[in-house]
């Protein structure tokens, strides 16, 4: 396995994590979630520099984008029982859409 994609993998595991508490932090008013949530989104910005050494930008900005995205919404849905709608599921599919075709074209030759 590529050195790149386990930053990557803890770079948007940390960020939907830290996401997914910021409900909690209530406004940065409550200190342990707030702590907790701000030291996931350092994680995961310290961890995609170092992605980058090893997957270029594109690439790496795209998959954390759009799987965080994803991540954070079906937490969401199933975690904190929020509701989607049809928009919201078609908005999804475009964004795996375009991060497949990132993968797939988007090397320069």
């Amino acid at each position: 396995m590529n050195l790149g994609y386990l930053f990557l993998a803890i770079a948007i595991v940390s960020e939907v994590t830290g996401s997914s508490l910021i409900k909690y932090t209530e406004g940065f008013t409550k200190p342990l979630p707030s702590i907790f949530c701000m030291a996931l989104f350092g994680l995961a910005i310290f961890m995609l520099s170092k992605t980058v050494n090893y997957i270029p930008l594109y690439i790496t900005y795209a998959l954390w984008g759009a799987l965080g995205i994803i991540l954070v919404t079906l937490i969401s849905i199933f975690v904190m029982k929020e509701s989607v709608n049809i928009a919201t599921i078609l908005g999804l599919f475009f964004i795996v859409i375009g991060v497949v075709l990132v993968n797939i074209y988007g090397s320069s030759h």
